[in-house]
């Protein structure tokens, strides 16, 4: 193998929240080859995702763009195709970017006819990625895996794959959540990954062109997102009696108080918590034990390039989609505005020897999912597009020093519209393009501007919980209002900002320009 490759390993691990690793002091979970990961990278432990759910939070990701710019607001808006993505720029280096997983991407229509299995689905490949497994709703290809050794009564729709459990009531009766009816060794987080080791094998064995300036892969992973249902030993891995407490009211309706939308939200059944413990207590430690077993499959990815030299030649990046909210403020999920759905993990292994600087450095700097496209194409030698709206990391982790015009504040968006059946609407009289909220967070003050609802202000230092909402209060008047105009400055800065990189070719019509 070339000694001059600069390759590329991008892993989304979908709804793991920022504070669950052991590094960064949880109480609880322990995560020991992440940890070891992170003490050979610079850690991130304030960064945020820039929306929710899983969509438009990875057009965030993939396009650089806050949501304002990219307008994917719920799962299942089409990605304009005028915007370039990470891929397609690698793609324009010479590189092949592979998938192994989802991203999420609804494709714009005007791309494919109607009946393009593109069409029929909202987690299509985004642009530019060659799909070697697709492995998201449709796991198809991990099902029929499964068949093959053995596993009979699997479901015929190849989504409930991931229900199946064992249904030994003694696992009930000891008080530990059933697992997952597959080995470990059979699970759809070993199938992913083996697929991608796999497939760098064949990268080594000559399957990269010479010409090729390295490869390249975005490892999605499906966990620890639902249904949580860990496969044995990793069920077993956290007993109901040691899990933290949940951070919320007494009930769902001193909750709901707070505000109107979080009132509603919580009136759905399948948004709150269940108020009984044991149940809750056997989501909470089967959704610790799938990070568990993420944690050791991605120890078995690692040692593989420690031994085939791709160690160091590969830039690494590791992040979440979105967090969980996970029995906090009676939620389940990822909504809203609280910090649980939006803090995540991110940890950044640039091999260079200029990144020694900040190695096994936890910075505490805001940095946010727009951040990241820019710094792949870093890497790669490749300028970050106009349309993107953050900045590459790689130069505060070259000099190990946080730049002054760094940003004071992180900013995340939710669309809580209802296109199918409008029920946030109608619960809360407003129309479908008033629901909408907004977010500016400071390292004390939370500001939530919500487009047709009251605002929220929250003092962080002295209620880090979020439960004490200050906008009414008349000694916060001046905060509210100047927090209010700083997120109307960062929305003006922001808004629309692509329409002015646009330039009309006859060949492709409106694009957008890359420099």
């Amino acid at each position: 193998m070339r000694q001059d490759l600069r390759n590329v390993l991008f892993i989304t691990v979908d709804q793991w929240r920022g504070d669950c690793l052991s590094r960064l002091g949880h109480p609880l979970v322990q995560t020991p080859h992440l940890d070891a990961f992170a003490g050979d990278a610079a850690q991130f432990s304030a960064h945020y995702a820039n929306a929710v759910p899983c969509g438009p939070s990875r057009a965030s990701i993939h396009t650089g763009m806050y949501l304002l710019n990219h307008r994917c607001g719920t799962n299942g808006t089409p990605l304009d195709r005028r915007f370039t993505n990470w891929a397609l720029e690698a793609r324009a280096a010479g590189y092949a970017p592979a998938l192994f997983g989802y991203t999420h991407t609804a494709r714009d229509p005007r791309e494919f006819p109607a009946d393009h299995p593109f069409m029929l689905t909202d987690e299509g490949p985004l642009p530019g990625m060659d799909h070697v497994l697709p492995m998201g709703t449709d796991c198809t290809r991990w099902r029929e895996w499964l068949a093959a050794r053995g596993y009979d009564g699997l479901p015929d729709d190849a989504q409930f794959t991931y229900l199946m459990r064992d249904e030994d009531p003694r696992w009930q009766a000891a008080g530990q959540p059933r697992p997952l009816r597959f080995a470990a060794e059979h699970s759809d987080t070993r199938f992913m990954v083996d697929a991608l080791l796999d497939w760098i094998g064949e990268q080594h064995a000559g399957a990269l062109p010479d010409a090729a300036p390295g490869w390249m892969a975005h490892l999605s992973l499906v966990r620890p997102h639902p249904p949580w249902i860990a496969p044995a030993p990793y069920n077993t891995r956290y007993a109901l009696a040691d899990l933290p407490g949940c951070v919320r009211a007494a009930d769902p309706d001193a909750e709901g108080a707070q505000h109107p939308w979080l009132r509603w939200f919580l009136s759905g059944h399948r948004n709150a918590s269940p108020a009984d413990p044991i149940r809750h207590g056997m989501l909470q430690a089967s959704y610790y034990g799938l990070m568990n077993e993420v944690d050791d499959n991605l120890a078995r990815l690692f040692e593989v390039m420690k031994r085939n030299g791709d160690w160091s030649r590969t830039l690494i990046v590791l992040t979440s989609d979105h967090g969980e909210q996970m029995g906090d403020h009676w939620m389940l999920g990822k909504a809203g505005y609280f910090d649980q759905s939006y803090h995540v993990p991110l940890i950044v292994r640039d091999p260079d020897a200029r990144a020694d600087a900040s190695r096994g450095r936890v910075f505490d700097v805001f940095t946010e999912h727009v951040d990241l496209m820019p710094t792949l194409l870093d890497w790669i030698g490749r300028p970050a597009p106009r349309q993107c709206d953050g900045r590459s990391l790689l130069p505060l982790m070259h000099s190990g020093r946080v730049p002054g015009d760094w940003r004071d504040a992180v900013h995340w968006e939710f669309d809580f519209r209802d296109p199918v059946f409008g029920e946030a609407e109608e619960a809360l009289g407003l129309h479908m393009d008033q629901c909408t909220l907004n977010v500016r967070r400071t390292r004390r003050w939370k500001y939530v501007h919500f487009t047709a609802l009251a605002p929220l202000l929250f003092d962080l230092e002295t209620d880090p919980a979020e439960r004490v909402d200050r906008a009414g209060d008349p000694a916060c008047a001046g905060t509210l209002s100047e927090q209010a105009r700083a997120l109307l400055s960062w929305r003006m800065r922001h808004a629309d900002k692509t329409l002015t990189h646009m330039r009309i070719t006859p060949e492709t019509g409106l694009v957008v320009a890359s420099a």
